[in-house]
């Protein structure tokens, strides 16, 4: 299961050259989080055990028969259970590890799962091992439909921080697991030097899980606290979105084309101009539609915007359309997420309005020029999850966790 290490010695030679750049100790970034003041509020600690009512994330996936896998954390727990019935209901979950106040649970932190055509499962999480923000990623597997899980074992080999997990899964059953990794911060710690940051690291697996290609960095410079995008191009490479650390310490998002050969160029999504060494604690969401456009949605506070925008690049990333803001200017608005197929392309936001959160949906069935009126899904007050998108066949569905409303799947269109 786990690959051989990094060779160090390209990447410590270009850290070294960025070290020059970089003064605030790496910590100091990990005890920020812009992201408080987008959320409708916290989890409660009223709800102490560790079923779906007390989740804090929940992720779905849409097996080959149709049906609902749904991995979530729950008070340091890890859970998985299933549903025939699109979500009214559930098999008796299957706990596949307890962390308790260890486990990687924060606001981009969700476990991830996945499952190939013949039933098999994969499932990713990290969990925190020390007080230091250092984290592993934990993978488990099962070969009976989610029934069963054999004992999670680490991703990788390295003692420095591994977190945030994206995982894909291939047409052909190939699974790309990408993350933040911090080994080049580690490994320029222990030259007596700081480094902000992390890195975004991946590999592939051909075997369903069961071992790993060496791991290679697509970018050595990027937030460390931010979730990676993810989504599949039509010749099936992964195409990441991710907040990059360009020159000068900017935040900006970058999307990127992973090969079997390699990482293609990073390439800039806008230029907000987010200077700073702060963790926003808010990633982007990335989807390609079968024609090959890019959709992007995400969050900033840069110099020249700030709020949530959406872009589309027609060029692989080589250039993005002008940004456009979700929601209005003085609206609460938080966690955008993309779903394309065809030329259809559905987009998703949370807004706040001081007392309920909101999901928000508008949708655009010619890949993104133009766009129908947004309107609400669905509302809660408290604590809820991000909202999430997926299909199941031609038909699309709003994943979304709340506290008080319960989980909700909910039918919001299908492809034309």
């Amino acid at each position: 299961m786990n690959p051989t290490p990094y060779s160090f010695n390209r990447f410590l030679l270009l850290g070294a050259l960025l070290l020059g750049a970089l003064s605030l100790p790496a910590q100091a970034q990990m005890q920020m989080d812009h992201s408080l003041s987008m959320a409708s509020a916290k989890p409660d600690n009223t709800c102490q055990g560790a079923g779906l009512e007390c989740a804090n994330a929940a992720t779905p996936f849409f097996t080959q028969d149709g049906k609902l896998l749904l991995a979530w954390t729950a008070n340091g727990v890890v859970a998985v259970a299933q549903s025939s019935d699109l979500g009214k209901t559930f098999s008796p979950s299957v706990k596949i590890a307890e962390h308790g106040k260890t486990l990687d649970a924060g606001a981009d932190a969700r476990p991830q799962i996945v499952a190939d055509k013949q039933g098999n499962v994969f499932l990713a999480y990290a969990f925190f091992k020390d007080t230091s923000w250092n984290a592993q990623i934990n993978t488990a597997r099962s070969t009976d439909g989610a029934k069963t899980f054999a004992k999670p074992e680490s991703l990788v080999n390295d003692s420095s921080s591994q977190r945030f997990p994206s995982v894909l899964i291939k047409p052909d059953g190939d699974i790309f697991i990408s993350w933040i990794d911090k080994r080049l911060v580690s490994a320029a710690k222990q030259g007596g030097q700081n480094r902000l940051g992390g890195s975004i690291a991946y590999s592939f697996s051909r075997d369903g899980g069961k071992s790993f290609q060496i791991e290679r960095f697509a970018n050595e410079s990027s937030c460390e606290c931010c979730r990676i995008g993810g989504s599949l191009d039509p010749n099936g490479n992964p195409v990441l979105a991710y907040r990059a650390i360009f020159p000068g310490g900017i935040r900006d998002q970058a999307s990127q084309v992973i090969s079997a050969s390699g990482a293609g160029p990073i390439r800039k999504v806008a230029d907000d101009n987010w200077k700073t060494d702060a963790c926003p604690h808010h990633g982007p969401s990335i989807a390609v539609s079968n024609d090959d456009t890019f959709h992007v949605a995400w969050y900033t506070q840069g110099s020249k915007r700030s709020g949530v925008f959406y872009a589309n690049s027609t060029n692989q990333g080589a250039t993005y359309s002008k940004p456009s803001r979700l929601g209005s200017e003085s609206a609460n608005v938080s966690r955008p997420y993309l779903l394309a197929l065809g030329q259809q392309v559905w987009l998703v936001w949370k807004e706040f309005d001081g007392v309920q959160s909101s999901v928000y949906l508008k949708e655009s069935s010619d890949n993104g020029k133009t766009w129908a009126t947004p309107k609400i899904l669905s509302s809660t007050a408290g604590y809820s999850d991000h909202p999430l998108l997926l299909a199941q066949e031609n038909l699309v569905f709003l994943s979304w966790l709340t506290r008080h409303d319960g989980y909700q799947l909910i039918n919001i269109g299908q492809k034309q």
